[in-house]
């Protein structure tokens, strides 16, 4: 039986999704995937995209094909693993590609049972050209407190799902789900990684992530970036509301909620004065900058700080 679910959620990807799926079709092992397609409702000429692949293919039974109602991302990505059979699960959008040596080289981890390998991405244009390497922590296993501290203590911000290989039963044990909102990755990978028993962190950069305009993810119109400051105190509230049933300890919830209290803040400074005073209410009615937690006197500034005034806070970020 394969060991990996990847799970492509398509909206009006017509003219990305093939060099998608050449990445996924065309890994070095093979046997030891399932691709799962699911067209959320596009209206451009992604299906027919996707037809004509599939019929192309001599291993059409790697691929699963399902197209339904547009909902979002978010619901898409919970379809998908719904319909998972695998042990694990990869994420991939369907605007940009993966090294077509993801699973070989990812393998040895999966076969040590592993329950959440992250890999790197580079971001890319719409041509392949690299625009960045994105860096971070690399670490060998460790449970997923120590690997949440790790990262954040590099000030490394957690990124896409797409990033990660993951165990399903880290979704259905917890019953975990995203949330259809601009920012539905920040407010699960991070309770995701706290609650994994084994984490590892490779310095394998596998992920392309195409800078495509208009894409849905890709959008930077101020009034989504309003959007995302609600969703962002959603995501709070709802991570406050989860560590108090996991089982993790002090540290790691101290942890979380300066993470959260940080990407808050960071979104706060993309607001225009009128609105950022509504959300600096927000912010206080939450006590959000108790959360700043003081192990060293540059903490302990940062926080009195951002207890008196949160604009000088945000100019010394």
């Amino acid at each position: 039986m394969a060991k990996i679910s990847v799970i492509v959620p398509v909206y009006n990807t017509a003219n990305y999704i093939e060099r998608c799926l050449d990445s996924l079709i065309n890994q070095t092992i093979k046997n030891e995937i399932e691709i799962i397609i699911i067209n959320d409702g596009s209206t451009d000429k992604s299906e027919e995209v996707i037809q004509n692949y599939i019929e192309r293919q001599e291993q059409k039974e790697l691929i699963k094909y399902f197209s339904k109602s547009n909902e979002g991302i978010a619901k898409t990505r919970n379809f998908g693993i719904e319909k998972a059979n695998c042990n694990y699960i990869l994420f991939v959008d369907s605007d940009d590609y993966i090294d077509t040596k993801l699973v070989e080289k990812l393998m040895p981890y999966i076969n040590k049972n592993i329950d959440l390998i992250k890999f790197k991405l580079q971001r890319v244009n719409s041509q392949g050209a690299v625009i960045e390497k994105v860096t971070g922590p690399v670490f060998d296993e460790l449970i997923g407190e120590e690997a949440f501290s790790k990262m954040y203590s590099q000030d490394i911000l957690l990124d896409s799902p797409c990033v990660y290989i993951m165990k399903k039963e880290l979704f259905e044990k917890n019953n975990f789900k995203f949330k259809q909102t601009y920012h539905e990755d920040f407010g699960l990978i991070p309770l995701i990684l706290l609650t994994a028993k084994s984490v590892v962190s490779t310095d394998y950069y596998l992920y392309y992530y195409v800078q495509v305009e208009n894409s849905i993810t890709r959008n930077d119109d101020y009034q989504k970036t309003v959007q995302k400051m609600q969703d962002c105190l959603a995501h709070y509230d709802n991570m406050i509301n989860i560590i108090e049933k996991i089982n993790i300890g002090k540290r790691a919830k101290e942890d979380v909620k300066i993470y959260y209290t940080n990407a808050i803040l960071l979104k706060l400074k993309e607001l225009n004065k009128e609105e950022r005073k509504y959300y600096e209410k927000q912010i206080r009615k939450r006590k959000i900058p108790k959360n700043i937690k003081v192990r060293n006197l540059k903490q302990l500034i940062k926080r009195i700080v951002l207890q008196i005034n949160i604009e000088l806070y945000l100019k010394m970020k």
